[in-house]
């Protein structure tokens, strides 16, 4: 390494400044430079000692400015020499936090030093302090993709020029919009902004271009437009998509049928839901001298979406269906997925099935996969199968006599493969999900838990058997294919929850450290009806990581199942199409040496780019349904339910209503003490009274407020009388 000039004199004067610090940077960036710490860098330069304060404050202030870096040992270099990668998710307040590759948890950035980066940017960041026990602090040194090219959000006209108040709010700041870029938008628009220059340092805003106009925030249909354009969900399919589906028959010709099983001759009844146009799975069940021959019937979409078709192309950039609450976006055009696809009743369809041989005790002996040909001869919902298996309605038996048998070994079957399952450990977590009931202008009427009843059980513990057979007969097999995972969950947020549930007299078993699916599902059994159930089951579940979609099978720690794929919906998931293509080819012998690489090659990317698609579908459901729950909440405030603490945080804590809707008490609204927040047991704890709020107690809370933007319901607890 070449020595630099020598630094002899006090860093006062701002010429000498400047050429201190360029020194310093020509030193650092020199290819043979590594890193080192103040005391060894001065000695190198040959800084006296009583001087070394200014080589500090150079060093600090290039620190300062993101243009060095100094590691968690003071060793000082590049910025990215000591950089992780990940990315950033904004804090309304201004902070944030980044998910860095290889860290299990977050760092922390702060408002001054997050140097420009928004919500969902890949960047790459120092740790500057890090403590055991306590999560790390860094900052942003670097920006390597942006996320948020375009945002939607409320325009605001001043008098020279406007901005945006994005609708997402861990973007955290405005977006300024110079004189003649907004379109002719006025007050209240929702609008689309494209940012045409990010900001590069603190209290700077991005500039952007008004690029249109959504409407006005309180048009009939905007709040949902606004979001499915926030997370770039798809619209309309392309002219190419458009074209292919003409050329794709309305129904099933008689040559198509050639080769294919035929199992028109078995009884055969869908089970959805009421509002149902896209059914893609079909059911029959013989009853046989050994037990039952089960036959889970799936729509052959691989027939008519062919591999690399504009048709594919699309259904893989969608990645699946995404149910919003007042519409659908299809992974398929309705004419595939309503129509030639759906196995509607009456009509012949062509079905990839998996016949499966079930002996008395609900064990699996045998099974066929096979292209078949199928007619539904009853479109059933659940409410009816329900009605008939449980309360034998007279009317509803009537009408369909001649399924009653078929129903009850249904019911019978199901309900021995749920305890094979259960006595393995599969987790069962059953938390109501939200059912949103709009009138014709997208008006929530009404919210309530949507139900799981027997039907729904029913068809959940066929399609699971279905999903498991299928996976492991390919994962023996040895060729490449697509699993649905579930990894175990990380040993230290268990053991976390073993030290809470220790204080309810709860114990979780953690053998060599880990914990298995049955010790997990032997907790929630052991909770069940306890007034802390809801608590601990809430908490495990945090305690999980998210499913995904992978090549190696590793297994489903949820389901407690060595094999696990999705198998059965591939109307509205890409994974289950993929997977079917794979396995007619396996079929028909076609999976040479050839076939085998490209779909080696090919999968991998196509499990990544899966569970990205489903992550941003979960997030826009979850956001649209938020926004509704908002909506209907509007019209009560003043008024007062009663609910459960379903969250405790540093600034508050939120309730659950029976409903479903969860609202947020502000820790400033707990004016009879002043609360501090123990993390350790998920509490607010008063300083004065010791009053406690903490997970699954009950509550009286007043609903205070609404904010249609963050999508967000305030309450105010209520004191009992």
């Amino acid at each position: 390494m070449k020595k630099t000039e020598q630094a002899n004199e006090p860093i006062r004067e701002p010429q000498e400044q400047e050429r201190r610090r360029a020194m310093l940077l020509e030193l650092v960036n020199d290819p043979s430079y590594a890193p080192m710490k103040l005391k060894e860098l001065a000695a190198l330069l040959e800084v006296p000692r009583e001087l070394r304060g200014d080589l500090k404050a150079a060093v600090d202030a290039l620190v300062e400015e993101g243009r060095l870096g100094i590691s968690a040992k003071g060793r000082i270099g590049k910025p990215e020499s000591f950089a992780l990668i990940g990315i950033f998710s904004g804090h309304p307040k201004g902070f944030g936090f980044v998910a860095a590759e290889g860290r299990e948890t977050d760092i922390f950035i702060p408002e001054d030093k997050i140097r420009g980066a928004l919500h969902g940017d890949r960047v790459q960041v120092v740790v500057e302090e890090e403590a055991a026990g306590k999560r790390a602090e860094g900052r942003v040194v670097r920006i390597l993709k942006r996320a948020n090219e375009t945002v939607v959000g409320v325009y605001e006209k001043s008098r020279n020029f406007g901005f945006v108040i994005p609708d997402n709010p861990k973007l955290s700041t405005d977006i300024f919009i110079p004189q003649g870029c907004d379109a002719g938008a006025v007050t209240g628009h929702k609008v689309t902004v494209r940012i045409r220059e990010f900001p590069a340092e603190r209290g700077k805003k991005p500039e952007g271009v008004v690029t249109g106009i959504l409407g006005h925030m309180d048009d009939p249909g905007v709040d949902i437009l606004s979001l499915i354009r926030a997370y770039g969900l798809p619209e309309e399919f392309p002219d190419a998509a458009e074209e292919e589906i003409k050329g794709i028959p309305s129904e099933v010709r008689e040559e198509e049928t050639k080769g294919r099983m035929d199992l028109r001759g078995l009884l055969t009844v869908t089970i959805d839901g009421e509002e149902a146009k896209d059914l893609d799975d079909a059911i029959t069940l013989e009853k046989t001298d050994r037990g039952w021959r089960l036959g889970v019937h799936i729509a052959d979409v691989a027939h008519y979406v062919k591999e690399n078709s504009p048709l594919d192309e699309e259904a893989l950039k969608r990645g699946t269906s995404i149910y919003l609450t007042d519409r659908v976006i299809p992974m398929l055009p309705h004419r595939l997925s309503n129509g030639i696809c759906s196995l509607n009743q009456g009509e012949d369809r062509l079905a990839l099935s998996c016949l499966i041989e079930v002996d008395e005790k609900g064990a699996a002996m045998g099974h066929e996969i096979a292209e078949t040909v199928i007619r539904v001869d009853r479109r059933m919902t659940y409410t009816a199968v329900e009605a008939i298996v449980t309360a034998r309605d007279p009317a509803l038996c009537e009408e369909y006599a001649e399924c009653i048998s078929l129903f009850d070994h249904m019911k019978e079957l199901a309900a021995l493969l749920r305890e094979r399952r259960m006595s393995r450990g599969s987790i069962d977590f059953d938390f109501p999900e939200s059912r949103i009931i709009l009138d014709e202008t997208g008006r929530p009427l009404e919210i309530r838990p949507r139900e799981r009843n027997t039907a729904t059980r029913i068809i959940e513990e066929f399609m699971l058997l279905a999903n498991e057979t299928v996976a492991e007969d390919y994962f023996w097999q040895e060729v490449p294919f697509l699993y649905r995972i579930h990894e175990k969950p990380e040993t230290e947020k268990m053991k976390r929850l073993a030290t809470f549930i220790h204080n309810f007299g709860c114990s979780i078993r953690m053998p060599g450290g880990e914990a298995h699916p049955k010790e997990v599902q032997k907790l929630l059994s052991r909770i069940e009806g306890r007034p802390e159930e809801a608590l601990i089951g809430r908490l495990t579940l945090r305690s999980m990581r998210q499913a995904k979609y992978t090549t190696q099978n590793i297994g489903h720690f949820g389901l407690a199942a060595r094999y696990y794929t999705h198998f059965t919906s591939p109307i509205r998931r890409y994974p289950d199409l993929q997977i079917h293509r794979i396995i007619k080819e396996s079929l028909r012998g076609g999976l040479d040496e050839a076939r085998l690489a490209h779909y080696t090659d090919l999968l991998p990317g196509v499990a990544a780019a899966c569970s990205s698609l489903e992550r941003r579908a979960e997030e826009a459901e979850r956001e649209t349904d938020k926004l509704k729950k908002v909506q209907y909440m509007e019209q009560y405030i003043g008024e007062e339910f009663d609910g459960v603490i379903s969250g405790v945080v540093g600034w508050g804590f939120y309730v659950e209503l029976a409903n479903t809707v969860e609202g947020l008490v502000r820790i400033q609204e707990l004016k009879d003490d002043y609360y501090r927040f123990d993390e350790a047991h998920y509490e607010l704890i008063g300083d004065l009274h010791r009053n406690t709020y903490k997970l699954g107690q009950t509550i009286r809370v007043r609903v205070a407020g609404c904010d249609r933007v963050a999508k967000t319901i305030d309450f105010i607890p209520v004191k009992p009388t």
